[in-house]
């Protein structure tokens, strides 16, 4: 009997393929995107010096627990706002090897809105 790829395994091989040809600086941080089953999580990362610049979550207490796509929009927001307080404007996404639909895309629209560039 075949068995089948582990999903988790087969989403960290399609990251780590992605993050070869991108990398955040402290002028164009990378906004990475970590989708669980039941949250979402986002970061604004200078890789250069390896340090998260701004972040959000499910988790937070800004955030309501409604629908995940829903959250996953607020999420997009309160990290582009958190972002833009910090000075940031222009990012790079990284959608973690998710495939960029549902609640990935929601949470990068949400950011695009509300002023990241990318």
């Amino acid at each position: 009997m075949i068995s089948k790829p582990d999903k988790n395994k087969v989403r960290v091989k399609r990251h780590q393929r992605v993050r070869g040809k991108i990398s955040g600086t402290a002028e164009c941080p990378r906004l990475n995107v970590f989708r669980s089953n039941k949250n979402i999580y986002a970061q604004v990362i200078d890789d250069v010096a390896g340090v998260t610049l701004a972040s959000a979550s499910t988790l937070d207490k800004e955030i309501s627990g409604g629908k995940k796509i829903e959250d996953a929009t607020a999420v997009g927001a309160l990290v582009a706002k958190r972002a833009i307080d910090k000075g940031i404007k222009e990012v790079v996404f990284d959608r973690g090897g998710y495939l960029y639909h549902g609640r990935v895309a929601a949470l990068a629209e949400a950011a695009r809105e509300n002023g990241l560039k990318f």
